[in-house]
């Protein structure tokens, strides 16, 4: 089937990325890193696609969902605006830059880096179980803000060049600011709207969207992200935490195994 001038796949493909996409959604609005899970199943689904429009279709799904989440979070849990906004606005202008540069860096480089920041962050907090159990910010206000900020130009600059595990790498860095895990994933929900949007800016105008897969694998992700969103406020920070380990130690399998060419 063609969708949209898109690419000749089946329902079933078509089905499996939606179900892909959900998974995705549900990952990202508790703990970050759907882009994990939701590029390999691009990159295996349409093979004979560009980078750029699996990228581009990636960041188009990944903004439905993720605007659903940051919604959620933001009326349960009420980030601070004097904290996320500016944090929005450099993560932004971060991402804008990493996609205009995508292109000039394989993604072959960016494996080792990704799992040995993974390693190092499981570890981490696997190694100090009371952190992120509550908010206690360790930097006066205007510090914090400066902090975190630059955090989001950081990570906003990655998300634009790859993206996978953006979500997971803000919420520990928030977490290391003294956020809990549920208050850092609400704010990290938010600088992850940002970039994305700020990706579709540059790749929409080069026609790069598949438009039909990428709206259709959006509508699974809205699902999985409102579905995550509300278990994670539901059921507080110790589960977040306990599902940001989970999550971390699957991620570094699977890209320590494509690192080592275990997986063929």
């Amino acid at each position: 089937m063609s969708l949209l001038a898109g690419p000749e796949i089946s329902l079933t493909v078509l089905a499996l990325l939606v179900l892909a996409a959900a998974t995705a959604g549900f990952v990202d609005a508790v703990v970050g890193g759907g882009g994990l899970i939701q590029l390999p199943a691009l990159l295996v689904a349409l093979p004979g696609s560009a980078t750029v429009e699996i990228l581009a279709t990636n960041k188009l799904a990944s903004a439905m969902g993720v605007s659903v989440s940051s919604a959620t979070y933001y009326r349960r849990v009420r980030p601070d605006p004097k904290v996320f906004g500016p944090m929005m606005a450099v993560a932004f202008a971060g991402a804008a830059a990493g996609s205009l540069t995508a292109f000039l860096i394989p993604r072959g480089a960016f494996d080792p880096i990704v799992l040995v920041v993974l390693l190092l962050v499981g570890a981490w907090v696997l190694l100090r179980p009371d952190v992120g159990a509550e908010t206690a910010l360790r930097h006066s206000a205007g510090r914090h803000t400066v902090l975190a900020m630059l955090l989001g130009a950081g990570i906003g600059f990655y998300d634009g060049v790859l993206g996978p595990g953006t979500g997971s790498f803000l919420v520990v860095g928030l977490v290391t600011l003294g956020y809990s895990f549920l208050d850092a994933s609400a704010n990290a929900r938010l600088a992850n709207l940002a970039t994305n949007v700020a990706s579709l800016v540059v790749f929409v105008p080069q026609g790069a969207v598949l438009w039909g897969v990428g709206l259709a694998m959006g509508v699974g992700n809205v699902l999985g992200a409102y579905v995550g969103a509300r278990v994670a406020v539901a059921r507080g920070a110790s589960f977040v935490r306990a599902f940001f380990v989970l999550v971390v130690a699957a991620f570094a399998v699977r890209i320590g195994g494509d690192v080592l060419g275990l997986w063929g």
